[in-house]
């Protein structure tokens, strides 16, 4: 289905190429809209019998355009913008303000200060009802944030998502409810073509792994300049940070995309470092990734689930992929990973590596389920975090 993007930004208006009509209208003159109470879908109504669904339809997006820029000068205020008359939610607008007032002493401790804020929006799916009274509509917001830092300027992005519920209410829309998307939350780990939830408790058996493994298995077809020895292989952190920036918002399609990809990705980078793998055959063993083999994904607990890869991490291990477990994010090197417990109930549920630094010193992280480049690494601009959050610090070693 063609996708309608918004684009909102501190700087002038901008419209999507080739779009016609005034700065900030939602660019796709011909989206597929699939909506309850219709057979199949519609194309944006034409003719004389459409023109006031046209309108309706007109009205809605534009009510989400609004709320794209209101959005976007919330980002660099780090204040509620006056979503009060298009917002009908509160939950989620004292949800927000919350995150906002964080953020805000967050930032002012950094000392730092968001000079620009660009947010695009990409509509994913839309649902109409037949009159067009609801509508539901999943988007994606890109926000893209320019940081000035003791004379030093960096940017950060993220792609979070939102699912939206507009209704009308007489001539105008109002967004009723407002969900976010908190994906770093998600247990599944299932791939795009299986799943294996009830694998799942295997995963504590990497706990009790501290001893020599295999020969660790290399897929050369995935990686083919890797050269494998069986020690000293030095730990390219500028090459697993290459691969984190040039893979953070899309699938490498030479490996299997998971439903919650983030640790999945993270072993790629560990991979593209010359992390060696350690290839055991035993999913809750060892850290490998084989691809599918007999209509199934072949790959360890520990490449794709943060817990696992946690637990792993954290074991003791005398070849293949180890680590040191450190006290501070401020004692992280480049090509280093975090991994984050939202509730602090041991349970670890996502993945970050480091990718980039701050004029202080303190990391910035690339992740991909919500995919984020050189994000600050305490993720309190997400909704997953809580006060209970606890990070475990791993320092991967320079040497295999």
């Amino acid at each position: 289905m063609p996708r309608s993007r918004i684009r909102a930004g501190t700087g002038k208006a901008v419209t999507r190429k080739g779009a016609a009509g005034r700065p900030g209208r939602v660019a796709s003159p011909a989206v597929r809209l699939h909506g309850s109470g219709r057979s199949g879908s519609a194309m944006l109504a034409q003719g004389s019998g459409g023109l006031q669904e046209s309108a309706k339809s007109e009205g809605w997006k534009s009510a989400v355009h609004r709320y794209v820029k209101l959005y976007n000068q919330a980002e660099i205020d780090r204040f509620p913008a006056p979503f009060g008359d298009i917002v009908a939610d509160g939950d989620h607008l004292y949800r927000f303000g919350q995150r906002l007032a964080r953020l805000r002493e967050q930032e002012l401790l950094r000392g730092i200060l968001p000079s620009r804020s660009e947010t695009s929006a990409e509509l994913l799916r839309i649902s109409e009802s037949g009159t067009l009274s609801e509508v539901s509509v999943l988007i994606e917001l890109r926000v893209r944030r320019t940081i000035e830092h003791q004379g030093r300027t960096y940017s950060e992005e993220r792609f979070d998502r939102e699912r939206l519920w507009l209704a009308a209410d007489g001539g105008e829309y109002v967004i009723s409810r407002i969900e976010p998307i908190v994906s770093e939350r998600r247990p599944r780990f299932s791939s795009s073509h299986s799943s294996h939830a009830g694998e799942f408790a295997d995963e504590l058996a990497l706990a009790a792994e501290n001893k020599p493994q295999s020969i660790p298995y290399i897929n050369y077809d995935v990686l083919p300049f890797f050269k494998h020895g069986r020690a000293g292989i030095r730990y390219r952190r500028d090459l697993a940070a290459a691969y984190a920036d040039r893979w953070w918002n899309e699938a490498n399609p030479a490996y299997e995309n998971f439903e919650v990809n983030c640790t999945n990705y993270i072993s790629q980078c560990l991979f593209a470092g010359s992390a060696p793998m350690n290839y055991t055959g035993k999913r809750a063993s060892g850290w490998w990734y084989r691809g599918f083999s007999g209509g199934r994904e072949n790959w360890s607990y520990s490449w794709a689930v943060a817990n696992a890869l946690q637990l792993y991490l954290s074991a003791s291990h005398n070849s293949s992929l180890r680590a040191t477990v450190v006290d501070s994010a401020d004692q992280l090197a480049l090509g280093d990973v975090i991994i984050y417990d939202w509730g602090g109930d041991n349970r670890y549920q996502h993945s970050t590596i480091v990718t980039a630094f701050d004029a202080a010193g303190m990391p910035l992280v690339n992740a991909n389920t919500v995919p984020s480049r050189h994000r600050y690494w305490d993720y309190q601009d997400s909704y997953a975090w809580t006060e209970n959050t606890r990070y475990r610090f791993f320092h991967i070693a320079d040497e295999f």
